[in-house]
């Protein structure tokens, strides 16, 4: 945990998709010092026009390479955020060819009574976890 989602435009390899969500995985174990396990990630594709991506007058250049993150999580520092943010874009940008201005992340946090990992348990509140 943190759950990952992708928003992409259709049109990415299979291998392709496997590299940048390798990539994010890396960044993440990185910058939260989370378990190598935590591995939490969705993919949703869409057609060319149905992910509409601006730059809220910031200048970036968009192209149909497109990633769009949004991270549910934990509380984590500004710090620990600032890190993955950088590490997130030199390595998609060295890794996938993916510009720093194509990508884009949103971190939505929750508290440990907001996930249940399976078999119905509220892990980070029992104790499991």
């Amino acid at each position: 945990m943190p759950l990952l989602k992708f928003d992409l435009i259709e049109g990415r390899s299979e291998q392709e998709v496997k590299k940048l969500l390798d990539t994010a995985h890396q960044a993440m174990l990185d910058a939260f010092k989370v378990p190598a396990r935590d591995r939490y990630q969705t993919v949703t594709q869409h057609r060319p026009g149905e992910l509409i991506m601006q730059d809220t007058g910031l200048g970036y250049e968009r192209s149909n390479n497109v990633v769009l993150l949004t991270m549910v999580s934990r509380p984590r520092t500004q710090q620990q955020k600032t890190t993955f943010y950088r590490l997130l874009a030199e390595r998609l940008h060295a890794e996938c060819s993916i510009s720093p201005d194509d990508l884009m992340v949103s971190v939505v946090e929750n508290t440990d009574a907001d996930w249940s990992f399976g078999r119905g348990k509220a892990e980070f509140l029992t104790g499991d976890l």
